[in-house]
């Protein structure tokens, strides 16, 4: 037998040490959080899946606008001067790559009712400004203006932009759209949400979700895992359990009427407008539902650095500060160790199995004799195990992707098509594993900060709402954290990437969104 250095000794004693039951149940804790996460991808591509199919029975049977609706006897003339009106509010701040693509994509709308889109930015200042103006010079059909909403002093920017929005859209307006400039519509988009909201007038909010498209960088596909749990919503059929802020439809009555106290909870202290929207979902046992096409293409900035991903994910994890209710900071502490536990939870494990293959190797490759007694535990079985279930986890993953991939190029058929071939699963994996090790962090850090920088705007929280907030010049960064956005340009000038400005025209020749008519 060969004498054992101090490093083997270190690494066959941590094996060992690994293999006692609490460890083992950690292990195996790993594996069922994998088979958990791809059993609900699994069926939130089932449920996109069997949209897929519908759209081609549809097709197959002469309904060359499935793309649109599921009857093509909807787009009759009859049919759509009676669909409702819906004011589009989209809240702005900066300018990026792919803001004129996305800009486009919402405004060249094929919704066939009364359609109003409205652009708030904080000042003309924002290079949004400038970038819309120019856009919508060669878009005067459309029914759409720029509003300056001004400095917001009791809630976050966005939040106030949206307050703004709603009290300027038009009177008949029955549905209003809160969009982000980050957020890919499809031509039918519009309309398979306000569909929804008809048929079930007890809906509180209609969502979507976003399909990240990773630029290539760590920090992209960080972002990319960060969203996939959300996918799960679509695996009820309707009713989800999550709500995107990037995308949310409601009743404008609501907003009139400051129903549940909407507007209030927002407007006084509101820091997230899609947790407290969620939070009074809950408290008052209203619907929140995503039909299976609300999927929408989310390019993230071709330069996404990891600190850009760190900023991000500080901004989601402090939203579970901001609360409105009792009920609703208990719900929000809930989420707070539910998620730090299942996250560690997650990666635990496969630093566990790295130790149980390194003492393997090490033990093969040094020569020690099969006898010897320094490695007896099943640490590769389990190692094998956590392999298989990641494995598994992967390929539901990429399976729901390519579902997704091939689901938006449906819905979006005059677009650029998009790929799956552009992934890299070998980041992904990284990304999964360096996602869920910073999360709690970042969600301790924000719990003992209670600040937040959001776009150069410091906001402070107490009680869970904003009580104070700080613009200073030092506080804004020269680009945003996702869409690699300008806030600082001048006149809004558009970066130096193609925009395949061919393809909105076209659109916008093919049909055109009706105006209000006054």
């Amino acid at each position: 037998m060969l004498p054992l250095d101090s490093f083997d000794k270190f690494l066959f004693s941590a094996s060992r040490a690994l293999c006692s039951p609490l460890a083992v149940f950690i292990q195996i804790q790993g594996c069922f959080i994998c088979l958990v996460l791809a059993l609900g991808w699994a069926l939130a591509a089932y449920v996109r899946g069997r949209e897929i199919r519908r759209m081609k029975d549809s097709m197959r049977c002469g309904n060359s606008f499935a793309f649109l609706t599921k009857d093509i006897n909807d787009l009759e003339h009859s049919n759509q001067v009676n669909l409702p009106p819906v004011s589009v509010v989209m809240p702005l701040k900066g300018f990026g790559e792919h803001n004129l693509h996305n800009w486009r994509s919402q405004i060249t709308s094929l919704y066939g009712g009364p359609l109003e889109f409205l652009f708030v930015v904080e000042s003309t200042a924002d290079p949004a400004y400038h970038a819309v103006k120019r856009l919508l010079a060669d878009f005067k059909d459309v029914d759409a203006k720029i509003i300056v909403a001004g400095l917001s002093t009791t809630c976050s920017q966005k939040i106030h932009n949206q307050l703004v929005g709603v009290e300027k859209m038009h009177k008949d307006t029955k549905y209003v759209l809160f969009l982000d400039d980050d957020v890919r519509l499809h031509p039918g988009s519009i309309g398979a949400l306000t569909t929804e909201m008809e048929k079930n007038p007890e809906i509180f909010i209609q969502t979507g979700y976003p399909l990240d498209l990773p630029s290539g960088t760590l920090g992209s596909y960080c972002i990319y895992e960060y969203h996939m749990p959300c996918s799960m919503g679509f695996a009820t059929g309707g009713k989800t359990f999550f709500l995107w802020g990037g995308c949310m439809m409601m009743h404008a009555d609501d907003f009139r009427t400051d129903r549940h106290g909407v507007v209030s909870a927002l407007r006084d202290g509101g820091y997230s407008d899609d947790m407290t929207l969620a939070a009074i979902a809950e408290e008052h046992k209203r619907l929140i539902t995503s039909p299976p096409v609300a999927v929408f293409p989310h390019p993230l900035a071709s330069d996404l650095t990891f600190p850009r991903y760190w900023n991000y994910l500080r901004k989601q994890t402090f939203v579970l500060e901001s609360y409105t209710t009792k009920v609703n900071w208990i719900m929000n502490r809930a989420l707070f160790t539910t998620h730090c536990y299942l996250s560690w939870g997650f990666v635990t494990p496969y630093v566990m199995a790295g130790i149980h293959v390194a003492a393997a190797l090490r033990f093969y490759f040094k020569g020690y004799s099969p006898d010897d007694t320094v490695l007896k535990c099943n640490g590769l079985l389990l190692a094998g195990c956590l392999a298989i279930c990641t494995l598994i986890e992967l390929l539901s993953m990429w399976n729901l992707t390519r579902i997704e991939v091939h689901l938006c190029n449906m819905l979006s058929p005059e677009a650029p098509q998009l790929s799956l071939a552009s992934y890299n699963w070998c980041l992904v994996f990284i990304a999964m594993l360096v996602d869920n090790f910073l999360y709690p962090l970042s969600a301790m850090r924000s719990h003992f900060s209670q600040s937040i920088n959001w776009s150069g705007i410091r906001y402070h929280l107490k009680d869970g709402k904003i009580y104070k907030i700080d613009r200073h010049k030092h506080l804004v960064p020269k680009i945003t954290d996702l869409a690699g956005k300008d806030l600082l340009g001048k006149n809004g000038s558009t970066p130096k990437v193609a925009i395949i400005s061919s393809l909105s025209r076209t659109l916008a020749q093919w049909r055109q969104p009706k105006k209000y008519d006054v």
